[in-house]
């Protein structure tokens, strides 16, 4: 390999003088430069690594936009006073909340870092999170007749009991903590008061973040945000009499919009900047990122699987040239072994590397019980995240077999032989057994936290019983250890690796799982759902406890 690296050294050695002309051709910039950002699509913390393994430099590029790309393009701009300002045309955009903060964070840092005009340009109009985004901007930009529709959020669960009653299929559900309520869309006629409470405080904290950015943005007070909010949706028109944006033009005519800007892909951009005229003979040390991201379970699939999870963190342990690791969760939670399989290995990463937790949109349950090993956790004041309880749930179809006049005869040996069995309704001696089971989930997941948040098992329990926090309230209640961005996680991982970090470059780890992209916080009927693809069966099948 050194000798292949050598010959390739040699190579670009006699061709440097024509690739100096080339980086320098390329680095070239118009006069009134200003560089575009297009976002159409899925907005990712860190770059998705698709061919190269460790160590991957990220890219900006296609359909997707990662915001630690996005935050080098920052400090890019910030040293070229050849830049005139930058333009984000955002057409569609895929991210939770907690992402759209993080997003809208980055553009303030762009402002107030470079000094230079940011527009934010919405040729297809934009709901809730764009104009949350854009109103970060110094201008707002949309196209006429687009419809802007900053509406608010709503969250909607349909519970399914009666109609189960009819057909004769049942719900068995035990959970540990009163505020752990995944399932309870089939077990119940209707939500719950601890649902209804925990759902109730993540929109208000999403709603409270709404109104805080357009009227901070828009340079309106907090009474006038609220009613912007709900007069919406506007016609571009319409909105720029209500002072949400600033004007209505067409995409061709955003040059002369911007006083004559020519335009500069901030892709292209970025790529000259990077471009060496003569390759690294030595790889230095990095900080690498890994991932945790969507449901967790044992085997195989699609998923965040944990004998992969656990061959990742290994590989880390015993990379020399990895001085430090970010533990990126986007997870609701899954498989209550796998969770505890993970955080095992996360453990015993922390004894010899600093780990950072950065929580993206969601970092709940089983998310939440792996990351509890690390060192110190950011998530942004719109991360959900909590949920630290236990649930066990299966569907039950004896009652239809019974309705379709089917008979089903049991022999069996063991007192709780049928105890996994689907098409069997549990007895109170099963049912007791299962509840010590789960019971005894829960203990250790107050254990795990309690460890690794150095509080008290009396203070976890206070905070736990399954309730769902607000990346906001989880910081109140010591869940976390600061409200930021991917930026200011990476920032905190510096600092606890110490000496010469600050050079050190950022590398995604390659996961199978990856190509699966983070997923949004599930209702109780998707989690249940989404449980039928595990080796587990936690909820579709058997009755094994699972952290969601």
């Amino acid at each position: 390999m050194l000798v292949l690296r050598l010959i390739g050294f040699a190579l670009r050695l006699v061709f440097a003088p024509l690739t100096a002309v080339w980086v320098l051709l390329r680095r070239r910039l118009p006069r009134n430069a200003w560089l575009q950002i297009e976002i159409d699509g899925p907005v990712h913390e860190f770059p998705v690594v698709r061919r190269a393994p460790l160590p991957f430099l990220g890219f900006m590029g296609g359909r997707g936009v990662a915001l630690s790309t996005f935050h080098e393009i920052i400090d890019e701009v910030a040293k070229d006073p050849r830049v005139r300002g930058v333009l984000i045309v955002i057409r569609s955009m895929s991210s939770g909340m907690a992402t759209a903060t993080s997003l809208r964070k980055a553009i303030v840092r762009l402002r107030e870092l470079t000094g230079r005009e940011v527009v934010v340009s919405l040729p297809n109009g934009g709901d809730t999170k764009e104009l949350y985004v854009a109103s970060a901007a110094t201008r707002i930009i949309a196209a006429p007749r687009a419809t802007i529709a900053p509406v608010g959020f709503v969250s909607t669960a349909r519970y399914a009991k009666r109609a189960l009653d009819k057909i004769g299929v049942a719900a068995e559900r035990l959970a540990v903590g009163a505020y752990k309520s995944a399932g309870e869309t089939l077990e119940l006629e209707r939500m719950s008061d601890t649902q209804r409470e925990q759902v109730g405080a993540l929109l208000d904290t999403f709603y409270d973040e709404l109104v805080s950015a357009i009227a901070s943005g828009r340079k309106v007070d907090e009474a006038r945000a609220r009613a912007i909010v709900d007069g919406a949706p506007y016609s571009s028109e319409k909105a720029v009499e209500a002072g949400l944006i600033d004007v209505a033009v067409y995409e061709d005519e955003l040059p002369k919009a911007l006083g004559d800007a020519k335009l500069v892909s901030a892709a292209r951009y970025l790529a000259a900047k990077r471009a060496r005229i003569l390759p690294k003979l030595r790889k230095g040390r990095v900080l690498a990122v890994l991932p945790l991201h969507g449901a967790i379970t044992s085997g195989s699939g699609p998923f965040a699987v944990d004998e992969r999870f656990v061959s990742a963190v290994r590989a880390l342990r015993a990379n020399g040239r990895v001085r430090g690791v970010l533990l990126h969760v986007d997870s609701p939670g899954g498989g209550a072994l796998a969770s505890d399989r993970m955080h095992h290995e996360l453990v015993a990463l922390a004894k010899e590397k600093p780990v950072v937790a950065y929580f993206g949109n969601v970092a709940a349950s089983g998310g939440y019980y792996a990351a509890a090993a690390s060192h110190h956790i950011v998530c942004e004041p719109t991360t959900i995240t909590g949920s630290i309880g236990v649930v066990a749930a299966r569907i039950v179809v004896e009652p239809l077999m019974q309705k379709l006049g089917i008979v089903t005869e049991t022999l069996q040996r063991g007192a709780r032989a049928t105890l996994l069995d689907p098409f069997h309704t549990l007895g109170q001696d099963e049912r007791t057994a299962l509840e010590g089971e789960v019971q005894s989930f829960y203990d250790g997941f107050i254990d795990v936290v309690a460890e690794g948040r150095k509080r008290t098992r009396e203070e976890v329990h206070a905070v736990a019983q399954g309730r769902v926090w607000s990346g906001r309230d989880a910081q109140t209640h010591g869940l976390v250890d600061e409200l930021g961005d991917g930026h200011a996680a990476v920032l905190a991982l510096r600092s606890r690796v110490g000496a010469g970090a600050a050079k050190m470059q950022l590398a995604t780890l390659r996961t199978p799982w990856q190509r699966i992209p983070p997923i949004a916080p599930p209702s109780a009927l998707g989690s249940l759902l989404g449980l039928a693809f595990s080796r587990e069966r936690v909820l579709a099948v058997s009755i094994l406890p699972s952290l969601w």
